[in-house]
């Protein structure tokens, strides 16, 4: 092609007619701008192709990350509430045989601890990526606030408890304890000091506003992934 050109320049030239040789070049150069423009846009289209797959893929990713976040969420959520629950039991309670064929399992409830590691590799990768590759600002801002913020939330508040489980609940244990089964029964020698105005008894205070501390911070979590899940859902679509 480029040859073609030369030889039209020359032959043009050849002959003396410089005006229309001016015009020829300055038709190739708009012909070659052309090209360009056209090359460009092309290379265009090629990277929105390319993103828009990145995105896609991306997204359904961390759609599935979400899914198991979400449900190891509720099921902290649910032991945190069984805790609450038991808590008050025990504290409303009075001394009598009828707790004391309860109170064993209310403590398992209690005196336990869950942990929670949110999935982040498919965020960690649309980060390194660049945030701009999710089209949705919406949808970026909620990654953001739930990954950088809320899940970094839940993941302080569980961590608290089970702090809380080794420094008061573990003594606790080994003093006190008959039996003790992870999550299910806890068997006292008296649970008399857990009945009056007692050390073990403040434990139980603080351990039921630890806990409903978590259960608001899961919650905001929940409601976040949720949102994010469904604006994933419209996107993919």
């Amino acid at each position: 092609m480029i040859k073609f050109f030369r030889k039209i320049r020359q032959n043009i030239l050849s002959k003396g007619k410089m005006g229309k040789y001016f015009k020829y070049a300055i038709g190739e150069i708009i012909l070659v701008v052309i090209g360009i423009l056209i090359a460009l846009q092309l290379n265009n289209l090629n990277e929105n192709r390319k993103n828009s797959a990145f995105e896609k893929e991306i997204l359904i990713q961390i759609q599935e990350n979400l899914k198991n976040d979400i449900k190891a969420l509720t099921e902290v959520e649910m032991n945190f509430n069984a805790a609450i629950t038991s808590t008050n039991k025990i504290l409303n309670e009075e001394v009598s045989q009828n707790i004391e064929d309860s109170i064993h399992v209310w403590l398992g409830a209690i005196i336990q601890f869950d942990r929670f590691q949110p999935l982040t590799n498919a965020y960690e990768v649309l980060k390194s990526n660049g945030f701009d590759k999710v089209s949705n600002k919406q949808l970026r801002f909620l990654l953001g606030r739930y990954y950088d913020d809320e899940a970094l939330r839940v993941i302080k508040a569980t961590s608290d408890i089970e702090m809380a489980f080794n420094d008061h609940w573990i003594p606790i244990l080994f003093e006190e304890t008959i039996e003790f089964e992870f999550k299910k029964s806890v068997k006292l020698k008296d649970y008399s000091i857990l009945l009056k105005p007692s050390k073990e008894r403040n434990i139980l205070k603080l351990s039921r506003d630890n806990y409903s501390s978590g259960i608001n911070k899961i919650k905001r979590g929940l409601e976040t992934s949720k949102t994010i899940q469904n604006l994933i859902e419209k996107e993919i679509k």
